[in-house]
């Protein structure tokens, strides 16, 4: 029997620092990647531009901009349109007073199906996320799309199982994970490219769900409070299967379009059969609930 058979693609670049040819960049990669017969299509974390936040600076605020009407989200729903493909949009959001590093997700239609704001911010040398962005509101979030339900969280929230497995609750079939990670700037030593795939390759073999992450390559130099900043991006977008195999991967220095087949109606069959959500146990997962894992009376 002919299953549900979807196409998604993991597109990798280096950024320069002007809105104008990122976008460009995106959308030549956005057409490429139809052309290779993908349906869900993942471009990289805030490719509006380098990724800012090595630095603590006022000037950078600036760049967010109100999700109504968004520039850059505009021309991505005209593409997607064209084109008859998913593309979930990363961008710096500006909402009155509050800041968000957000994503709307587009659908195969133009469609704009709503957004999602980053839940776990970070905050460490060369990754200073917290002087710009508050921490997401809208919790962890599902949507239907032409293709498929899907879930998208971004770069940091994807080192926390539980998001992957609240997206899944809600019916995700595959999950999506945009991002900016590369080298430490404090620890030349530090590298994080292996951990970082082993990680999200669980969220996928604990949920039985194909996986999608997408990276920038290239090397960020910032000017920052203390002198200058680099971060020397590593690349290695890859698409897991799911249960949890890398099925394709980029490496570390080139710009790269990649896809990947799975069929959705045969994957929910092994998802079910394998019991794992047959037989969770929420009713013992409530120490999830305390500050620091402890149980309290």
């Amino acid at each position: 029997m002919e299953g549900r058979k979807v196409v998604v693609s993991a597109l990798q670049f280096a950024c320069s620092d002007d809105i104008a040819t990122n976008v460009q960049t995106a959308e030549r990669l956005v057409r490429s990647a139809h052309e290779k017969g993908a349906n869900i299509i993942l471009i990289q974390e805030l490719f509006e531009g380098y990724y800012f936040c090595q630095a603590q600076r006022e000037d950078y605020i600036q760049r967010a901009k109100p999700y109504k009407d968004h520039p850059t989200i505009s021309r991505m729903q005209k593409l997607a349109k064209e084109l008859g493909v998913v593309i979930p949009v990363s961008f710096f959001e500006e909402a009155n007073n509050a800041h968000y590093n957000s994503i709307a997700i587009i659908d195969a239609d133009g469609t704009d199906l709503g957004l999602y704001r980053k839940s776990h911010i970070p905050d460490g040398p060369g990754y200073e996320e917290k002087f710009y962005f508050n921490p997401g509101d809208t919790g962890f979030k599902v949507f239907q799309t032409k293709f498929a339900k899907i879930g998208v969280a971004i770069c940091w929230d994807q080192w926390f199982p539980e998001a992957a497995r609240a997206m899944v609750l809600q019916g995700a079939e595959i999950l999506f994970y945009p991002t900016a990670i590369g080298s430490e700037p404090q620890d030349e030593g530090l590298d994080s490219r292996d951990h970082w795939k082993r990680v999200m390759q669980g969220h996928a073999g604990a949920n039985l769900v194909p996986l999608v992450a997408s990276n920038r390559i290239g090397k960020e130099v910032i000017e920052t409070e203390h002198g200058k900043s680099a971060i020397t991006f590593y690349g290695n977008s890859f698409i897991a299967g799911a249960t949890g195999e890398i099925v394709e991967v980029a490496n570390d220095k080139d710009e790269a379009v990649l896809v990947a087949q799975f069929d959705l109606d045969q994957i929910k069959s092994k998802r079910h059969s394998w019991g794992i959500f047959r037989d969770r146990r929420p009713d013992l997962y409530k120490v999830l609930l305390t500050l620091d894992g402890s149980i309290r009376s």
